[in-house]
């Protein structure tokens, strides 16, 4: 621009609120992911179980419907804390392979591009980017875990009566805080792990690892040293003991509650201290 011409001036137009800043990140990440037809049929498939399971609950209230099938109505299915429980464990497990294919996805390739720059010379900080980043995984797994749960659960409550809802208000909030909890447990181990390794193939492999390696070296520590605190390593295994506290589950966990707690929050710290070693305006090449 020639001197004489000095028509430039700042911009001077409403700015977006800092609150809201993170939600720039998720917006353009959602139309990149939803290209891939896999992960929608995924999503799609999971909502198979929850019909499955708005039908069974259908079905347990419809005594005409039952004995046309001649199953005595003391036989139907009970909807009960066991009954949600269930539910959190096989949705557990599909929101962990999501995880692993959309994880990968999130920090990985702007390491690879050296893109973190050009994010933190705006007033941006990493918290930000970190919860950004964070809101694309927990909205697609909170679509097929706690959302579907609480569905099911009203529909139950609209079936059996606002008695049998007010009873049992503490199980709808088991299936809100025990699914969202593992939500961001998974959150956090695919954020950390996608910020260490920036081949997405080999960050899928390694947060499946996680999953399944976990499983099978606590088995292995518990046959050898004859303990259950193997169990702790296993992080399904532990949200699994968190559950069962907070279903009220008659059977005994593995490992006491407490324990289950302190390890889950070892490994959110871990996942933490990750991501702050990562997730930085440079990086120094040694």
């Amino acid at each position: 621009m020639a001197v004489y011409k000095r028509t430039y001036k700042g911009y001077d137009g409403v700015l977006t609120p800092p609150w809201s800043r993170f939600l720039i990140v998720p917006r353009s990440s959602f139309g990149r992911l939803f290209q891939s037809k896999f992960l929608v049929m995924y999503l799609v498939a999971c909502f198979f179980y929850p019909l499955g399971c708005t039908a069974f609950i259908y079905i347990s209230h419809n005594l005409s419907f039952l004995q046309t099938l001649n199953i005595p109505a003391g036989q139907a299915l009970v909807i009960n804390a066991r009954f949600f429980q269930l539910f959190c464990g096989f949705q557990g497990a599909l929101a962990y392979l999501l995880t692993a294919f959309v994880g990968p996805g999130l920090v990985a390739p702007d390491l690879a591009n050296n893109a973190l720059p050009l994010y933190f010379c705006r007033p941006f900080s990493r918290v930000e980017y970190v919860l950004g980043k964070m809101s694309v995984l927990l909205s697609l797994l909170s679509l097929i875990t706690w959302v579907p749960g609480l569905i099911l659960f009203l529909i139950q409550s609209s079936l059996a009566g606002s008695e049998w809802m007010h009873s049992n208000l503490w199980i709808a909030s088991a299936i809100f805080v025990g699914l969202l909890l593992w939500d961001v447990v998974l959150s956090l181990i695919a954020l950390a792990l996608s910020a260490w390794v920036k081949w997405r193939i080999a960050a899928g492999a390694l947060i499946l690892g996680v999953y399944f390696a976990g499983a099978g070296f606590g088995t292995a520590i518990n046959s050898i040293v004859r303990t259950k605190y193997g169990t702790l390593i296993d992080l399904a295994q532990v949200m699994s003991n968190i559950w069962s506290e907070m279903f009220r589950s008659e059977t005994p966990p593995d490992v006491p509650v407490s324990d289950a707690w302190i390890a889950l929050g070892v490994a959110c710290a871990i996942c933490l201290w990750l991501l702050a070693k990562r997730v930085k305006a440079f990086e120094v090449i040694k």
